[in-house]
């Protein structure tokens, strides 16, 4: 048995081919164009993404099952007969919608939100975006008014566009802030307040099952697994009981960790709430999800001050920890997110010397990601035990230093897992369930672990909170 795995992502899209012995090859990778028509607007063409997608499963030749990974907060309308998009896709890191969601809160709407989603008032998810659909985009106002107007996130089209059949996924559906998380149905008073007809909103069903069926080779395939990209990272990991917890160090940081089988709300909304999956025959499972802004950009901005030449010599540092020597770097570039959401916040270094140098300076850098990463880690312990092992991935878990020095200051293993498509992986074992193989994780066997080292790690955690306080309000 064979799946095709669609890894469609913010910069471009895959697909891998994942068997049911567990191994796995990448078969096609494009990227797309990113728009951006005004300040803080961003969108994808989504013709040319859904060519895209078509090269992607052509490329796997014959196969068994579609897995179809996505984007998450990114949204489309089109038109239920002709499948034709009516606007392009308004991506997840477009800010069009945020005085109207300050409007809202303003109107004492976030609670409500809160308690029903998990999710806090916030731009980035997409019910403020369908209502702009609807008000703004004439288009949209004709097909909704001859009742052929369709809206979801980019998966609900791409299966539609694929099969045939309008529908989504509970954990598609748990990201728009209009799915309540405790009844897992559409909610007509989420609806009332964001202005969304939940006539609209496509039916609803497990992460695994049989979505529509697409003729690939001759074939008639099934699409089995839809999920948005992070949560599909998280299943490719291996994490699936409570307190099992995953680390993507990207361009930010992504960190989710697994709470149970009902939903775990954070009263302060420093931390969200998720709905991961509900697979067939199975309770839904949920945790908490959190962020840092500055990773791998961080990283680059350190290289652009010309601190480095090449990313292997911030690998290995000689002569201890640049916090041992009294340096500390807050990487508050775009401010400060998850558990401070603080946008008043700016990159702090403290310590700095005549003897400082720059591979202290970069040192600290690398440090001061993992210190933001412990921040979350944390907080997440005051709702859940986390397990004594984070599994990571990402840019950052190639460079050893850096690895050590998370396992140092968090006390806690870290994984590396050889694999570095756990997304499409994730995916795609999540498709070949559908079909009902069950399938060995042989990430399990395939993996680094680095165990921490004694040190002080509460003073430096300390020191490096005391820093961090000075950084906020200096923007």
């Amino acid at each position: 048995m064979k799946a095709v795995a669609i890894d469609q992502g913010t910069t471009s899209t895959k697909s891998l081919l994942v068997d049911q012995t567990g191994e796995m090859r990448l078969v096609f990778q494009k990227t797309h164009q990113q728009i951006t028509p005004k300040p803080g607007w961003v969108e994808h063409d989504p013709e040319e993404i859904y060519a895209h997608i078509l090269l992607a499963l052509e490329s796997a030749g014959v196969v068994d099952a579609i897995g179809l990974s996505h984007q998450g907060e990114t949204i489309i309308a089109w038109d239920a007969e002709n499948k034709k998009p009516l606007y392009n896709m308004i991506v997840w890191q477009d800010q069009r919608t945020a005085q109207r969601v300050e409007e809202l809160k303003e109107k004492g709407h976030g609670p409500e939100v809160l308690e029903k989603t998990g999710l806090p008032l916030d731009s980035y998810f997409p019910a403020s975006k369908f209502a702009w659909l609807l008000e703004n985009v004439d288009a949209v106002q004709e097909a909704y008014n001859s009742g052929r107007l369709r809206i979801g996130t980019s998966e609900s089209f791409f299966i539609d566009r694929l099969t045939g059949e309008y529908g989504t996924d509970y954990n598609s559906a748990s990201r728009t802030s209009l799915l309540n998380a405790k009844t897992l149905e559409w909610d007509e008073s989420l609806c009332r307040i964001f202005g969304v007809p939940i006539e609209l909103l496509p039916p609803i069903q497990h992460n695994t099952g049989v979505f529509g069926y697409r003729i690939l080779h001759g074939k008639k395939v099934p699409i089995t697994a839809v999920m948005v990209d992070q949560f599909a990272a998280v299943y490719g990991h291996g994490c699936r009981r409570s307190g099992e917890t995953k680390v993507t160090f990207g361009t930010g940081a992504f960190l989710q960790t697994i709470t149970g089988e009902e939903l775990v709300v954070d009263p302060q909304k420093k931390l969200s709430s998720a709905l991961f999956w509900k697979l067939k025959g199975e309770a839904p499972l949920f945790g908490m999800d959190a962020g840092v802004y500055n990773v791998g950009s961080a990283i680059d901005w350190a290289k652009n001050l010309q601190l480095f030449e090449s990313y292997e010599e911030i690998n290995t540092f000689d002569e201890g920890s640049a916090i041992e020597k009294g340096i500390v770097f807050v990487p508050a570039l775009s401010g400060l997110a998850c558990p401070y959401w603080d946008r008043t916040a700016s990159g702090t270094w403290t310590g700095l010397s005549l003897e400082t140098s720059r591979r202290d300076m970069v040192q600290s850098v690398l440090e001061g990601i993992a210190f933001r990463a412990v921040d979350i880690l944390e907080e997440m312990t005051q709702f859940v035990p986390l397990g004594e092992t984070i599994s990571i991935d990402g840019g950052l878990a190639a460079n050893p230093y850096f690895v050590q020095f998370l396992a140092d200051v968090s006390g806690r293993q870290i994984s590396i897992p050889d694999n570095h498509e756990l997304t499409g992986f994730g995916i795609g074992v999540l498709a070949l369930r559908g079909l009902g193989v069950e399938q060995p994780l042989h990430i399990s066997d395939r993996k680094s672990l680095v165990k921490p080292h004694a040190v002080e790690r509460e003073a430096w955690r300390a020191r490096f909170d005391a820093v961090l306080q000075k950084s906020r309000g200096t923007r």
